[in-house]
């Protein structure tokens, strides 16, 4: 059994203030986030995200519909938030009704709200969450220190010879990339945004090229809320930076106690995902 997801939304808990998002300096959580970036920055090697593109980007491990992915993210919690300790499913509709009320004539962005963390049923499916959840970051260059807890689990926990690991091809800021190469060219730490990012394409979803960017991206805060890794963007990322920044807000601060009404939302939803991605979908 998994916690109580009513814990969240008792009366006696309050809504955050937005300087009280992302906490990772103290809290209830801390132990069980610190504990899982550090195994992410222990096994997120350049070749350990290349193996993974070969396992999950052919999508051929099962079969089924968005609404009965997101369904199934009623058993993960996130072990990498500081923020919230219930299934994600909840905060799936959290962010897409808080871009329904700022955004109302875009449907692709409500429905990107939806679904953009659905690549967390890796977890689900055999990948432990230090492989699926928490902030991305590029492999295969130079790790910038904005990059979460890295001078912590990098410089300071690792042995030796882990550390040389990761770092052999790490020592310059470009390592094996050219500059300006464009983010599409860039290996990033495997997780859900990736592997939803090529759900999208091998089901030949319709979501607009900007949606695209915001589930593929999200969670690259080094770039995206740190302004790091510039050097390797591309003119078309400059140009998508702004949508990034935009679905950030609510993917972050629409976390709340107010518990959204999941059965009178899922018709309206539902249009959307036909709309934009419709039937059965390869996994």
């Amino acid at each position: 059994m998994g916690p109580d997801p009513s814990l969240a939304y008792r009366t006696e808990c309050h809504e955050k203030d937005e300087s009280e998002f992302r906490n990772f300096e103290s809290g209830a959580l801390f132990d069980r986030v610190f504990n899982t970036y550090k195994l992410m920055h222990t096994y997120q090697t350049l070749d350990f995200v290349k193996q993974k593109h070969l396992e999950w980007a052919n999508c051929n491990y099962f079969s089924m519909t968005m609404m009965e992915s997101i369904d199934s993210l009623d058993e993960l919690v996130d072990e990498s938030d500081p923020d919230v300790d219930f299934p994600n499913s909840f905060h799936a509709f959290q962010t897409a009704e808080g871009i329904r009320k700022e955004h109302p004539e875009k449907d692709w962005f409500q429905l990107v709200g939806l679904i953009h963390d659905i690549g967390k049923i890796m977890a689900l499916h055999g990948e432990p969450q230090w492989a699926v959840v928490g902030d991305t970051f590029p492999v295969g260059c130079k790790f910038q220190n904005s990059i979460l807890f890295c001078k912590n689990t990098l410089y300071s926990i690792l042995p030796d010879v882990v550390v040389l690991a990761c770092f052999s091809h790490c020592s310059t800021e470009f390592g094996i990339y050219e500059p300006q190469c464009g983010l599409d060219n860039v290996l990033m730490s495997w997780g859900h945004d990736e592997y939803l990012y090529r759900v999208m394409k091998f089901n030949k979803c319709t979501i607009p090229e900007e949606g695209l960017y915001m589930i593929r991206f999200h969670s690259f805060y080094p770039w995206h809320s740190n302004g790091d890794y510039m050097h390797l963007c591309s003119e078309k990322d400059l140009q998508m930076l702004p949508w990034v920044k935009e679905f950030n807000k609510f993917d972050l601060y629409t976390k709340s106690t107010e518990l959204p009404d999941v059965e009178h939302l899922r018709p309206y939803y539902q249009s959307l995902i036909d709309k934009y991605c419709p039937g059965i979908l390869h996994w």
